[in-house]
Parts: C-alpha cells; sequence; structure tokens
C-alpha cells in the first residue's frame, strides 16, 4: 500500500514496490515541471525524493503514511531533463521511532541526477 494523497496523484507519479525496505518511483516529466534553465526544478526533484523515501514504509490499510520527514537533504548532481525521472529509495536503518532512508534519482537515459538522505519518524510508536 502507498501514500494516497492528491500532490502525488497531480504530480503523475508511478510506484513500484521492490521489497520491504525498497520501492521505485517513476516520474513522467511535463513542461510544467521545469525552471527557467529548462531542466527539473529542484523543488519537484526534492519533492520526489521526499514521497519516495516516505512510502518505503507501507501506509495504512487507508492509505495514510505512517511516518513524517523530519530532516532532507538533496544534493543535484546533473541537470536532470528528459522523458521521465526515476527515484529509487530504500531504507538503511529502522529505530523504534525513527527510519534513515536514501534515494537516489537517475534520468531516463539512467544518468544520476540527485542524491537524498531522509529521515522520517513513525506517526504512531
Amino acid at each position: 500500500m502507498f501514500i494516497k494523497q492528491p500532490f502525488d496523484e497531480f504530480l503523475g507519479l508511478q510506484y513500484e514496490r521492490i521489497s520491504d525496505n525498497q520501492i521505485k518511483i517513476y516520474l513522467p516529466l511535463k513542461p510544467l515541471y521545469l525552471n527557467s534553465l529548462g531542466v527539473v526544478h529542484g523543488g519537484i526533484i526534492s519533492s520526489l525524493a521526499d514521497v519516495a523515501m516516505c512510502n518505503v514504509p507501507e501506509a495504512d490499510p487507508s492509505g495514510v503514511q505512517t511516518a513524517v520527514t523530519v530532516d532532507l537533504k538533496v544534493s543535484f548532481l546533473s541537470p536532470a531533463k528528459g522523458e521521465f525521472l526515476l527515484a529509487d529509495a530504500r531504507v538503511f536503518k529502522k529505530g523504534k521511532r525513527l527510519i534513515h532512508a536514501e534515494c537516489l534519482i537517475y534520468n531516463d537515459q539512467n544518468t544520476l541526477v540527485a542524491k537524498a538522505n531522509g529521515i522520517y519518524m513513525y506517526r504512531n510508536k
């Protein structure tokens, strides 16, 4: 189960669960997502990374997220452009209250365009 929220639907995200600790999210690119230089806006990339990492822990049965963002760091490595972006997110440490995750974002040519790290807190633990 993935989080159900209007923003993710607006972006047109497509989800794929790889394992309990890894998911991939595809973002089809639209002209709306480009900045004045003609590359994907950093805010879109940051949102994609955050959504991906927040979705690794499964949502509850109604689609409500089970964790919220505590800290997010995004490093932009290459201009992002093409037909789509792919976020590959995984959890590398789960504690009693916190989840540590990382996300690599690639373009449609399999070029790494950004890397993100996030810390998420379980809502009900």
